[in-house]
C-alpha cells in the first residue's frame, strides 16, 4: 500500500502544480476523496478560507510545498477513513493500468447478485443476460480504454474473473465498447453503459448483447456516488 501511496501523491501533487488552474484542479482531487475544506482545513492546520481561497483562485497558486501537505493531508484523512481511496488506486495499478483508464478494479469474496450491483449503479436493465451474479467490477473510461488499450491489455480488464460486470464510462451511445467486446473472448456477465439513458442507446446495442447472452445496462447516476456504493459490495 506504501507504493501506491507514492505513486498516488505523486500523480495528484503533478497534475495541480501543471495545471492551468490549480486551484480547481486541488478542488477536484479533494472532493473525489469526499473531504470537506474544513476537514482538509483542520488536518493542515490553517483556517478553511485559506482552502477556499486557493480553489478558489483568490490567493496565488500554491507552491509545492503547500501542494504536497494537501496532498499527503487527503491521504492521510484516506487512510484514517479505512484507505477506500488508497486501495481502489492500489488494485488497478497492481492490474497495470493507468487510473485515468480504469477507475477501479475488484474482485468479491462471495458472488454478488447482479440486480445488488445494478441498485449500486442505480442502473436500468435493457438487455437480460444468461447469469444473475457477478464476481467482481471494472470501471473503466471508455475513451482512454478504446484509444489506448491492445486488445492484450483489453482482455486484463477482466482481472482475477471473467464473470464480472465492466462498467464503461463517459458512453455517447454505446457502440464502441460493445464492438470492442465482440472481438475479446469470452466475455462478460454484465455490461453497464455509464453516461446515457436506454433511449440514447446504439440501435444494435441490444442485439449484440443477446447475441452474447450478455446483461446490459445503462446508468446515468453520478460516477463518484457509484464508485462509493461499489466498495460496499
Amino acid at each position: 500500500m506504501s507504493d501506491a501511496r507514492e505513486e498516488l501523491s505523486r500523480r495528484i501533487a503533478g497534475e495541480i502544480t501543471l495545471s492551468d488552474d490549480p486551484g480547481a484542479t486541488l478542488r477536484k482531487w479533494r472532493t473525489d476523496f469526499d473531504v470537506s475544506q474544513t476537514e482538509l482545513a483542520d488536518q493542515l492546520g490553517v483556517s478553511s478560507s485559506v482552502v477556499s481561497d486557493y480553489e478558489s483562485g483568490r490567493r496565488e497558486s500554491p507552491g509545492i510545498g503547500v501542494v504536497r501537505r494537501t496532498v499527503e493531508g487527503l491521504l492521510d484523512i484516506d487512510e484514517r477513513r479505512g484507505g477506500g481511496r488508497l486501495r481502489q488506486h492500489a488494485r488497478v495499478l497492481s492490474a497495470g493500468f493507468e487510473s485515468d483508464i480504469v477507475h477501479d478494479l475488484r474482485e468479491y469474496s462471495t458472488a454478488v447478485p447482479l440486480s445488488e450491483f445494478y441498485e449500486a449503479m442505480g442502473a436500468t436493465e435493457v438487455v437480460r443476460g444468461d447469469h444473475d451474479h457477478v464476481n467482481g467490477h471494472t470501471v473503466i473510461d471508455s475513451i482512454q480504454a478504446i484509444t489506448r488499450l491492445s486488445s492484450e491489455e483489453f482482455y486484463r480488464l477482466y482481472g482475477q474473473s471473467t464473470n464480472r460486470a465492466l462498467v464503461f464510462t463517459r458512453v455517447t451511445r454505446g457502440e464502441s465498447p460493445l464492438v470492442a467486446l465482440r472481438v475479446v473472448s469470452p466475455t462478460p456477465n454484465a455490461v453497464v453503459l455509464h453516461g446515457i439513458e436506454d433511449g440514447d442507446l446504439w440501435d444494435h446495442a441490444a442485439d449484440l448483447a443477446r447475441v452474447d447472452g450478455v446483461s446490459l445496462a445503462t446508468s446515468n447516476r453520478d460516477l463518484d456516488d457509484c464508485l462509493a456504493d461499489l466498495q460496499a459490495l
